[in-house]
């Protein structure tokens, strides 16, 4: 059996290679892990996204009720920058 612990982070996968088209659904993931980490009275101060085709990745950020795209794209031939975004929700800073 699996368990979801938090801080729980979302990646949704792009169809069609459109990143534009995952932002919304990302977003309402987001929102589900917000909800989720509040109910198991883990308030963390920003839930991390990524929407991506597997080639290209496009980064949010949601604080309270409010969501933040990261202009910059990124991609895969980008190892370092993509694992140090993807780490960083972990991290205990």
């Amino acid at each position: 059996m699996y368990e979801i612990r938090t801080p729980v982070v979302t990646l949704v996968e792009a169809k069609n290679e459109n990143i534009k088209n995952g932002l919304g659904k990302c977003i309402a993931e987001m929102l589900g892990a917000q909800r989720f980490n509040q109910q198991q009275n883990d308030e963390i101060e920003a839930i991390y996204g990524g929407v991506t085709t597997g080639n290209a990745w496009k980064f949010l950020k949601l604080v309270n009720q409010t969501a933040f795209i990261d202009l910059k794209d990124y991609y895969i031939n980008e190892v370092d920058k993509l694992l140090g975004i993807l780490t960083k929700p972990l991290r205990k800073d």
